[in-house]
């Protein structure tokens, strides 16, 4: 396969996690799934790179399901090329979150039923069947596009406490596969500034403490009741038994946010949208502690609407050193995940495969939802300096490039290698064999 030039040691750089012969097959279904359209299976792949006649075709599906490579190891490797790329130096933020992928079939051992965001609402609970992952992604800034991006490198499967039972391993919960996801980080980037930001699945004070023992900062949302406390006074040796671990409870954070007595200030922070917005916040510092947990120290924000249109919220960093406002802005950053799920579901076929082995399946979405960041990176060896020749058209001048654009962009470079690679004599002319009709033709139409 004639790869552009451009790209190869973007490619090059994850070989070393596969055999010889399996990265080359490998990179077959990495550029077939890129210029495949609709399903994203290993036939729709094999077909867009025109290997439609290709005897030994059963050994492409032998990479997801037999192949020995280490999903983890070509991870690493993901987010250490992304962190060399968009962020050579200072702190990073990583956003974690679950995605349903609908799935059914009574093959698919780690199948649940699982409650369905999309399907539901405050008054309706709707379950789906389905897998649901856990998935890491470093956010990013590109030049050409004022929205912040993020990009996955990792995704772990999760199980039903009864699928789990039924496969006969320990239950694990979202906390607890978070914080062995947080030991991983720590070990891959040694002496990184590590931000975390989920949602309120992740405000678990066990979680908080795993991250205070790998110098990460977590931070997520917090309930307005929870139990927080000042420190512990100091004993002056005359007392007996076990030391306190904290000191007098403090007030609901409800209470805090109805109290005349606060302290409001106000700022405009980054908004959903690329926008701006001006908001209420006062914030503090305080033990978090409930019955059989060690207590964590935390910075607590409180964050409301000038003009009362949306609901007092709450927010926590393991960090008390934390700004508030940055905290604010770091929040707001974890929506361009769920834009990266919409994105993978409409442009790179998530949930149209159909492997059914445990395998196959352990390693399909998560390499779908990584080649959402390769497309970036690809991307970026296209066009190093940020200037993607955006398309244009008569009823939509575009000023940023959407990832629907960038895809495009490295559709259209590969096609030109794979069919140009010939000139003709004139400059307005370029040879093309039957044989390259015949795929472009089949590219285009099936």
């Amino acid at each position: 396969m004639f790869l552009p030039a451009e790209i190869i040691p973007v490619l090059a750089y994850f070989a070393p996690v596969f055999t010889a012969p399996t990265y080359q097959k490998a990179l077959v279904l990495i550029i077939g799934t890129i210029l495949a359209k609709g399903r994203r299976t290993v036939t729709s792949a094999l077909r867009a790179v025109g290997h439609t006649q290709t005897a030994d075709w059963a050994k492409y599906h032998h990479v997801l399901n037999r192949a020995q490579w280490s999903g983890l190891a070509l991870s690493a490797r993901l987010l250490l090329l992304l962190v060399a790329t968009w962020v050579p130096a200072g702190g990073i933020t990583v956003d974690v979150d679950e995605t349903l992928e609908r799935r059914w079939g009574p093959r698919i051992r780690k199948r649940g039923h699982w409650r369905d965001s999309l399907a539901s609402s405050k008054q309706v609970n709707v379950s789906s069947s389905g897998l649901r992952w856990l998935v890491f992604a470093l956010v990013v800034n590109v030049p050409w596009t004022p929205y912040a991006l993020a990009l996955p490198f990792l995704s772990v499967l999760l199980t039903t406490p009864k699928v789990s039972a039924q496969l006969g391993r320990s239950h694990k919960t979202v906390a607890r596969i978070t914080g062995q996801v947080v030991i991983w980080l720590r070990r891959t980037l040694p002496g990184r500034a590590i931000q975390l930001v989920g949602d309120g699945a992740y405000a678990v004070i066990t979680l908080g403490v795993q991250c205070q023992r790998q110098q990460v900062t977590l931070l997520a949302p917090l309930r307005l009741d929870a139990r927080l406390f000042e420190p512990p006074l100091r004993r002056d040796g005359t007392h007996r038994g076990r030391p306190p671990v904290v000191g007098a409870r403090l007030p609901n954070l409800a209470q805090v946010a109805v109290a005349p007595t606060t302290r409001w200030h106000r700022s405009l922070v980054p908004w959903y949208g690329g926008t701006h917005q001006v908001v209420d916040w006062t914030t503090g510092t305080a033990l978090w502690y409930t019955t059989g947990t060690p207590p964590r120290a935390i910075r607590w924000v409180l964050v409301r609407d000038p003009h009362g249109a949306r609901p007092t919220r709450a927010f926590f960093a393991t960090d008390t050193a934390h700004g508030a406002p940055d905290m604010i802005a770091a929040f707001v950053n974890r929506w361009p995940l769920e834009v990266t799920f919409e994105e993978a579901r409409a442009h790179l076929g998530l949930e149209t495969q159909r492997q059914w082995s445990d395998r196959a399946i352990e390693r399909t979405t998560p390499a779908l939802l990584g080649l959402f960041s390769l497309v970036v990176l690809l991307a970026h060896a296209f066009y190093p300096t940020g200037d993607l020749p955006l398309p244009q058209v008569a009823w939509y001048p575009k000023t940023h490039a959407t990832f629907h654009d960038v895809l495009a962009l490295v559709r259209r470079r590969l096609w030109q290698q794979f069919i140009y690679q010939t000139d003709a004599p004139r400059a307005d002319l370029r040879f093309i064999s039957p044989l390259q009709v015949e795929h472009l033709l089949s590219a285009a139409c099936y």
